[in-house]
């Protein structure tokens, strides 16, 4: 039996104001190659000067995920002949990077929906070779005859995260990835939108024979642009391999591309070695000594979604499955905690955004962050019906015009005069009005039809025009049928 062994490099775009090595700014969108100067253009002459915020970001990063961060780190010189280069080198790290060990845990809930109740290994965590910081290439733009280039890309401060060989499926590779986007998310240091190519995925595979202790030959799939991609490429290339091998054919070690809309790989070159590259250090840049800035990151460490999540679990009473969708997004972290303070039952506070907010927003094509229902007013909501003042379906009516007009739900309660009747004494009334009107309910349900009851409580919430609490009317109602 031939088994996939898998590792990622996922390059992260730093979420910097200005490039890594000049003062052109990092704008997704702006017009092509309105973002450039004689720095990220690789003219004679023109020096680069180190963009320190990148290297705190990535420092930070390095925190998040548990690597070491050396004290002195440097940059290289990795030298290939691309259009995308217009110096025609990368500015890189090689042997020095600014991050080493380090690990991606992958929690239950990031992996797959259809691949939860079947993880293998419970609880493990993805161990990191190395992280290091380097520019990235220009954007190649293919059009039908012919092929642009836009440099604004050029010279973006560009993380590039290396794995250790120890993903054994696509599974895993989808956990990992989604985990890391959170933690990177979570850090501030990249928004990693891979639509937008702020996070970018190289896969190595191989194939083996299973307990053997050699890895098979490493081939690279370049450039994946989405997670759920990056498992459906796994998936196949994992298939084509295992075939290959088991028809006895020599695989060699070699670059190829997805594509999604064909399902297949496709090779497009063998694969360099690092000596093809020409490594030097960069003799433009000195050495950097990381414990300048690192007391100011290690103040800057965010509570990383894992931690959340305990913590959801422990001071709200959530559950595993809640806390996970609640600190899936930062931004909905902080509403749900700043709304569940103080509130009667901070649980119902979770179920009501994670079922209907949630759903709302999403239905409306609405962020967290654009909410109309601010956090007190979702407080709010929520204590009414806990506390009886209005009933869970009334809330829902309620909820819907909170969404359309923001207004706090205690003005909408008033307005439609929704407030239930929770008087003890006026629904006493109403329950006697009831049993003296359902004689055959009544006889049904000393005979033992306890459902019978739902009749009569019927009649009292008809009694009262659905205002009476039907819990007390329940309790009332009971105790008086029990005499």
């Amino acid at each position: 039996m031939l088994v996939p062994t898998i590792g990622l490099e996922v390059h992260v775009q730093l979420k910097t104001r200005s490039k890594m090595f000049c003062g052109c700014p990092v704008e997704y969108g702006a017009p092509p190659n309105s973002h450039t100067c004689p720095v990220c253009l690789g003219y004679p002459g023109a020096l680069p000067v180190m963009n320190e915020e990148a290297l705190k970001m990535s420092a930070l990063t390095g925190l998040m995920l548990g690597c070491a961060i050396p004290d002195i780190c440097k940059f290289d010189r990795k030298n290939y002949f691309y259009p995308d280069m217009p110096k025609n080198y990368q500015i890189t790290q090689y042997d020095q990077p600014i991050c080493a060990g380090g690990a991606v845990p992958l929690h239950d809930f990031a992996y797959p929906k259809d691949a939860q109740k079947s993880i293998t290994h419970p609880g493990k965590a993805v161990r990191l070779t190395r992280i290091h910081l380097e520019e990235d290439v220009a954007k190649s733009q293919h059009f039908e005859t012919s092929t642009g280039i836009d440099f604004n890309r050029a010279g973006t401060p560009l993380m590039e995260i290396v794995s250790e060989p120890e993903i054994t499926s696509p599974e895993e590779a989808f956990a990992y990835l989604t985990s890391l986007q959170q933690i990177l998310v979570y850090g501030g240091v990249s928004d990693a939108d891979m639509e937008k190519g702020q996070l970018r995925c190289d896969c190595n595979v191989s194939v083996r024979p299973e307990g053997s202790p050699e890895l098979g030959v490493k081939i690279e799939i370049k450039n994946m642009n989405s997670i759920s991609g990056v498992r459906r490429a796994l998936a196949y290339e994992i298939a084509r391999q295992t075939d290959a091998v088991q028809r006895g054919e020599k695989l060699i070690q070699s670059t190829r591309r997805w594509d999604d809309d064909a399902g297949q790989t496709f090779q497009m070159r063998t694969k360099e070695s690092a000596h093809d590259y020409r490594y030097f250090p960069d003799p433009d840049l000195l050495p950097v000594d990381t414990r300048a800035f690192m007391a100011e990151v290690r103040a800057r460490r965010p509570e990383l979604p894992g931690e959340k999540r305990e913590r959801f679990v422990r001071d709200f009473g959530v559950t595993a499955y809640d806390a996970s969708v609640l600190a899936s997004e930062n931004a909905l972290a902080v509403y749900f905690e700043a709304a569940a303070q103080g509130a009667r039952n901070p649980k119902s506070v979770a179920n009501w955004v994670i079922n209907d907010l949630l759903s709302a927003l999403n239905a409306s094509g609405t962020s967290i962050v654009e909410c109309p229902i601010f956090v007190g007013q979702m407080r709010g909501l929520v204590d009414l019906i806990d506390s009886g003042e209005i009933s869970n379906k009334q809330g829902k009516e309620v909820f819907a015009e909170m969404l359309a007009t923001s207004l706090p739900p205690e003005v909408i309660v008033e307005r439609k005069g929704l407030k239930q009747v929770s008087d003890t004494g006026a629904l006493e009334a109403l329950c006697d009005q009831a049993i003296a009107a359902s004689a055959k309910a009544v006889a049904e349900y000393k005979a033992g039809k306890v459902q019978a009851i739902n009749s009569i409580k019927g009649q009292v919430m008809k009694l009262s025009q659905g205002k009476a609490n039907p819990q007390l009317v329940g309790e009332i109602l009971a105790r008086k049928l029990a005499g």
